[in-house]
Protein backbone atom coordinates (compact mmCIF):
# COMPACT_ATOMS: atom_id res chain seq x y z
CA UNK A 1 0.00 0.00 0.00
CA UNK A 2 1.09 3.42 -0.72
CA UNK A 3 2.59 6.02 2.36
CA UNK A 4 -1.03 7.64 1.84
CA UNK A 5 -4.13 5.58 2.13
CA UNK A 6 -5.25 6.44 -1.87
CA UNK A 7 -6.12 4.72 -4.25
CA UNK A 8 -8.65 3.88 -7.34
CA UNK A 9 -10.89 1.32 -7.18
CA UNK A 10 -13.51 -0.19 -9.73
CA UNK A 11 -17.34 -1.35 -9.57
CA UNK A 12 -18.02 -4.95 -9.39
CA UNK A 13 -21.34 -5.17 -8.50
CA UNK A 14 -24.43 -2.60 -8.22
CA UNK A 15 -27.91 -3.38 -6.23
CA UNK A 16 -30.89 -2.02 -4.95
CA UNK A 17 -30.96 -2.81 -1.20
CA UNK A 18 -34.09 -0.35 -0.86
CA UNK A 19 -36.27 1.64 -3.52
CA UNK A 20 -34.03 4.58 -2.20
CA UNK A 21 -30.27 3.15 -1.32
CA UNK A 22 -27.96 1.41 -3.64
CA UNK A 23 -25.02 -0.58 -2.47
CA UNK A 24 -21.84 -0.24 -4.46
CA UNK A 25 -19.23 -3.11 -4.27
CA UNK A 26 -15.50 -1.88 -5.26
CA UNK A 27 -12.07 -3.76 -5.21
CA UNK A 28 -8.50 -2.72 -6.62
CA UNK A 29 -5.32 -4.46 -5.84
CA UNK A 30 -4.67 -2.05 -2.73
CA UNK A 31 -7.82 -3.39 -0.93
CA UNK A 32 -5.49 -6.27 -0.35
CA UNK A 33 -3.51 -4.72 2.71
CA UNK A 34 -7.05 -2.96 3.79
CA UNK A 35 -8.62 -3.53 7.24
CA UNK A 36 -11.48 -2.51 9.09
CA UNK A 37 -10.44 -1.20 12.79
CA UNK A 38 -13.65 0.27 14.06
CA UNK A 39 -17.34 0.28 13.40
CA UNK A 40 -18.57 3.49 11.35
CA UNK A 41 -14.87 4.00 9.58
CA UNK A 42 -15.31 6.84 7.35
CA UNK A 43 -13.70 7.74 4.14
CA UNK A 44 -12.94 10.18 1.35
CA UNK A 45 -14.67 9.15 -1.98
CA UNK A 46 -13.61 11.17 -5.22
CA UNK A 47 -15.94 10.85 -8.21
CA UNK A 48 -15.11 11.98 -11.39
CA UNK A 49 -16.04 14.61 -13.58
CA UNK A 50 -18.03 14.52 -16.60
CA UNK A 51 -16.31 13.34 -19.20
CA UNK A 52 -13.45 11.50 -16.95
CA UNK A 53 -13.33 7.78 -17.05
CA UNK A 54 -11.80 8.02 -13.71
CA UNK A 55 -11.19 10.89 -10.69
CA UNK A 56 -7.98 12.90 -11.58
CA UNK A 57 -5.79 12.29 -8.09
CA UNK A 58 -2.63 14.00 -7.49
CA UNK A 59 0.10 10.71 -8.14
CA UNK A 60 1.25 8.32 -4.68
CA UNK A 61 4.83 7.40 -3.91
CA UNK A 62 6.16 6.13 -1.13
CA UNK A 63 7.62 9.43 0.12
CA UNK A 64 4.35 11.38 -0.40
CA UNK A 65 3.01 13.08 2.56
CA UNK A 66 -0.83 14.42 3.08
CA UNK A 67 0.31 18.25 2.87
CA UNK A 68 2.05 17.65 -0.53
CA UNK A 69 -0.59 15.83 -1.97
CA UNK A 70 -3.13 18.30 -0.77
CA UNK A 71 -1.95 21.15 -2.03
CA UNK A 72 -1.45 19.69 -5.04
CA UNK A 73 -5.14 18.11 -5.46
CA UNK A 74 -6.25 21.65 -4.45
CA UNK A 75 -4.05 22.74 -7.67
CA UNK A 76 -5.84 20.69 -10.25
CA UNK A 77 -8.45 23.11 -11.87
CA UNK A 78 -11.48 22.87 -10.24
CA UNK A 79 -13.43 22.06 -13.84
CA UNK A 80 -11.45 18.60 -13.77
CA UNK A 81 -10.76 18.61 -9.72
CA UNK A 82 -12.84 15.25 -8.66
CA UNK A 83 -15.69 15.88 -6.41
CA UNK A 84 -14.59 14.47 -2.96
CA UNK A 85 -17.21 13.23 0.07
CA UNK A 86 -17.34 11.81 2.98
CA UNK A 87 -18.94 8.22 3.10
CA UNK A 88 -18.68 5.05 6.20
CA UNK A 89 -17.39 1.81 4.01
CA UNK A 90 -20.34 -0.31 4.84
CA UNK A 91 -18.42 -3.92 4.46
CA UNK A 92 -14.95 -5.21 3.84
CA UNK A 93 -14.72 -8.81 2.42
CA UNK A 94 -11.29 -10.14 2.59
CA UNK A 95 -12.63 -13.11 0.68
CA UNK A 96 -13.15 -11.11 -2.45
CA UNK A 97 -10.41 -8.28 -1.83
CA UNK A 98 -13.89 -6.35 -1.78
CA UNK A 99 -15.35 -3.14 0.06
CA UNK A 100 -18.90 -1.63 -0.10
CA UNK A 101 -20.68 1.80 0.30
CA UNK A 102 -24.29 2.54 0.67
CA UNK A 103 -25.80 5.56 -1.19
CA UNK A 104 -28.68 7.65 -0.43
CA UNK A 105 -30.97 8.36 -3.82
CA UNK A 106 -32.73 10.89 -3.12
CA UNK A 107 -34.62 13.79 -5.70
CA UNK A 108 -31.93 16.51 -5.85
CA UNK A 109 -28.96 14.34 -6.86
CA UNK A 110 -25.67 15.68 -6.45
CA UNK A 111 -22.52 14.39 -7.85
CA UNK A 112 -22.15 11.32 -5.39
CA UNK A 113 -26.07 10.00 -5.83
CA UNK A 114 -25.47 11.08 -9.48
CA UNK A 115 -22.30 8.55 -9.86
CA UNK A 116 -24.63 6.09 -7.40
CA UNK A 117 -27.56 5.78 -10.21
CA UNK A 118 -25.44 5.70 -13.81
CA UNK A 119 -22.69 3.02 -11.87
CA UNK A 120 -21.63 -0.38 -13.75
CA UNK A 121 -19.17 -2.85 -13.65
CA UNK A 122 -15.61 -1.72 -14.23
CA UNK A 123 -16.28 1.96 -13.26
CA UNK A 124 -13.35 4.31 -11.40
CA UNK A 125 -13.83 5.98 -7.64
CA UNK A 126 -11.07 7.18 -5.80
CA UNK A 127 -10.56 6.35 -2.52
CA UNK A 128 -8.61 7.63 0.64
CA UNK A 129 -8.83 5.81 3.60
CA UNK A 130 -9.05 4.65 6.07
CA UNK A 131 -6.37 6.61 7.93
CA UNK A 132 -5.59 8.40 11.26
CA UNK A 133 -6.37 11.72 9.79
CA UNK A 134 -9.92 10.72 10.41
CA UNK A 135 -9.82 9.06 13.79
CA UNK A 136 -11.69 9.98 16.79
CA UNK A 137 -10.00 11.57 20.00
CA UNK A 138 -11.39 7.89 21.46
CA UNK A 139 -12.21 4.57 19.61
CA UNK A 140 -15.90 4.30 18.91
CA UNK A 141 -15.54 0.56 20.33
CA UNK A 142 -14.01 2.03 23.48
CA UNK A 143 -16.87 4.08 23.82
CA UNK A 144 -19.58 1.24 23.40
CA UNK A 145 -17.64 -0.96 25.75
CA UNK A 146 -17.66 1.46 28.50
CA UNK A 147 -21.77 2.90 28.43
CA UNK A 148 -24.70 1.11 30.12
CA UNK A 149 -26.78 1.41 26.73
CA UNK A 150 -26.11 3.01 23.29
CA UNK A 151 -28.71 5.26 21.85
CA UNK A 152 -28.41 5.52 17.98
CA UNK A 153 -30.63 8.54 15.78
CA UNK A 154 -30.46 9.48 12.37
CA UNK A 155 -31.96 9.71 9.08
CA UNK A 156 -31.69 7.73 5.46
CA UNK A 157 -27.70 9.52 5.60
CA UNK A 158 -27.03 7.78 8.66
CA UNK A 159 -28.30 4.09 8.45
CA UNK A 160 -24.76 2.46 6.96
CA UNK A 161 -22.97 3.69 9.77
CA UNK A 162 -25.44 2.85 12.27
CA UNK A 163 -25.86 -0.16 10.60
CA UNK A 164 -22.10 -1.31 11.27
CA UNK A 165 -22.74 0.26 14.89
CA UNK A 166 -25.38 -2.22 15.56
CA UNK A 167 -23.50 -5.12 14.03
CA UNK A 168 -20.62 -4.86 16.11
CA UNK A 169 -22.53 -4.52 19.38
CA UNK A 170 -21.15 -7.09 22.06
CA UNK A 171 -23.77 -9.58 22.96
CA UNK A 172 -26.32 -9.04 25.57
CA UNK A 173 -25.56 -4.42 25.08
CA UNK A 174 -28.98 -2.85 25.08
CA UNK A 175 -29.58 -0.17 22.11
CA UNK A 176 -32.36 1.57 21.50
CA UNK A 177 -32.25 3.28 17.24
CA UNK A 178 -34.33 5.90 15.97
CA UNK A 179 -34.12 6.04 12.10
CA UNK A 180 -36.38 8.40 10.10
CA UNK A 181 -36.81 7.28 6.02
CA UNK A 182 -39.59 7.69 3.81
CA UNK A 183 -41.73 4.91 4.37
CA UNK A 184 -41.75 1.30 5.40
CA UNK A 185 -39.86 0.15 1.92
CA UNK A 186 -36.80 1.80 2.47
CA UNK A 187 -36.14 -0.22 6.02
CA UNK A 188 -33.68 -2.78 6.25
CA UNK A 189 -33.12 -5.31 8.64
CA UNK A 190 -30.05 -4.77 11.28
CA UNK A 191 -28.11 -7.85 12.17
CA UNK A 192 -26.52 -8.03 15.64
CA UNK A 193 -25.69 -10.15 19.02
CA UNK A 194 -26.76 -6.73 20.93
CA UNK A 195 -30.18 -6.40 22.59
CA UNK A 196 -31.53 -3.35 19.95
CA UNK A 197 -34.85 -1.92 20.00
CA UNK A 198 -35.51 -0.04 16.60
CA UNK A 199 -38.13 2.52 15.71
CA UNK A 200 -38.64 3.49 12.19
CA UNK A 201 -40.27 6.67 11.61
CA UNK A 202 -41.99 7.31 8.29
CA UNK A 203 -41.93 11.18 6.86
CA UNK A 204 -44.12 10.33 4.04
CA UNK A 205 -42.86 11.99 0.61
CA UNK A 206 -40.78 14.82 1.94
CA UNK A 207 -37.59 15.32 1.16
CA UNK A 208 -35.07 14.50 4.64
CA UNK A 209 -34.10 17.51 6.76
CA UNK A 210 -37.92 18.75 6.65
CA UNK A 211 -39.14 16.62 8.98
CA UNK A 212 -39.22 16.72 13.23
CA UNK A 213 -40.17 13.08 14.29
CA UNK A 214 -36.92 12.10 15.56
CA UNK A 215 -36.37 15.13 17.61
CA UNK A 216 -40.03 14.49 18.68
CA UNK A 217 -39.53 10.35 19.00
CA UNK A 218 -36.51 11.35 21.21
CA UNK A 219 -38.07 14.02 23.35
CA UNK A 220 -41.13 11.54 23.92
CA UNK A 221 -38.90 8.08 24.51
CA UNK A 222 -37.97 6.94 28.21
CA UNK A 223 -33.89 6.01 28.16
CA UNK A 224 -32.51 3.27 29.93
CA UNK A 225 -30.89 3.40 32.79
CA UNK A 226 -27.48 3.61 33.99
CA UNK A 227 -24.86 5.55 32.05
CA UNK A 228 -25.37 5.84 28.19
CA UNK A 229 -23.47 6.77 24.89
CA UNK A 230 -24.98 8.05 22.01
CA UNK A 231 -24.15 8.40 18.37
CA UNK A 232 -26.23 10.47 16.05
CA UNK A 233 -25.86 11.51 12.31
CA UNK A 234 -27.80 12.90 9.70
CA UNK A 235 -28.36 16.43 8.34
CA UNK A 236 -26.34 19.26 10.02
CA UNK A 237 -29.44 21.31 11.96
CA UNK A 238 -30.97 17.86 13.12
CA UNK A 239 -28.21 16.89 14.42
CA UNK A 240 -27.42 19.71 16.13
CA UNK A 241 -31.01 20.02 17.30
CA UNK A 242 -31.03 16.00 18.99
CA UNK A 243 -27.76 16.31 20.77
CA UNK A 244 -28.56 20.25 22.28
CA UNK A 245 -31.62 17.36 23.73
CA UNK A 246 -29.27 15.18 25.03
CA UNK A 247 -26.82 18.01 26.39
CA UNK A 248 -29.51 20.22 27.68
CA UNK A 249 -32.67 18.17 28.95
CA UNK A 250 -31.65 15.04 29.38
CA UNK A 251 -28.09 16.20 31.17
CA UNK A 252 -25.74 13.36 28.92
CA UNK A 253 -22.39 14.78 28.87
CA UNK A 254 -21.11 16.48 25.93
CA UNK A 255 -17.91 13.64 26.10
CA UNK A 256 -20.61 10.65 25.72
CA UNK A 257 -22.48 12.04 22.61
CA UNK A 258 -20.54 10.94 18.98
CA UNK A 259 -22.29 13.23 16.49
CA UNK A 260 -21.84 13.74 12.91
CA UNK A 261 -23.66 16.08 10.51
CA UNK A 262 -23.26 14.28 6.92
CA UNK A 263 -25.33 16.60 4.66
CA UNK A 264 -26.92 20.28 5.32
CA UNK A 265 -30.18 21.29 4.02
CA UNK A 266 -29.68 22.89 0.83
CA UNK A 267 -25.79 23.77 0.65
CA UNK A 268 -23.05 20.48 -0.38
CA UNK A 269 -19.73 19.79 1.00
CA UNK A 270 -18.34 22.20 -1.65
CA UNK A 271 -20.52 25.15 -0.18
CA UNK A 272 -18.82 27.08 2.32
CA UNK A 273 -18.92 26.28 6.42
CA UNK A 274 -21.72 28.11 8.18
CA UNK A 275 -21.43 30.22 11.62
CA UNK A 276 -22.82 26.98 13.51
CA UNK A 277 -20.34 24.96 11.16
CA UNK A 278 -17.34 27.02 12.34
CA UNK A 279 -18.70 26.67 15.58
CA UNK A 280 -18.99 23.47 15.80
CA UNK A 281 -15.65 22.50 14.24
CA UNK A 282 -13.92 24.53 17.36
CA UNK A 283 -15.95 22.21 19.74
CA UNK A 284 -15.21 19.14 18.27
CA UNK A 285 -11.04 20.37 18.13
CA UNK A 286 -11.67 21.26 21.68
CA UNK A 287 -13.12 18.25 22.99
CA UNK A 288 -10.41 15.89 20.96
CA UNK A 289 -7.76 17.94 22.68
CA UNK A 290 -9.35 17.53 26.13
CA UNK A 291 -9.39 14.02 25.67
CA UNK A 292 -6.08 13.58 24.81
CA UNK A 293 -4.61 15.88 27.08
Amino acid sequence: MNNLPIWLLHVTRTERITPHMARITLTGDDVRGFSLKEADQQVKLYFPRPGQSRPLLPEVTETTDLTSWYQAYSAIPEDDRPWMRSYTVRAHDPATDSISFDFVLHEHAGPATRWALDAKEGDCLGVFGPTDYFARPKPLSSSVEEADWILLAGDDAAIPGMATIIESLPSGKRAVAFVEVRDSTDEQPFSTEGDLTTTWLHRGSSEPGYSDLLAQALQATTLPEGEGFAWIAGEAGLVRRLRRHLVDDRGMPKSRIDFSGYWRLKLTQDDAPTSEDLAEAQERLAEAQAQSS
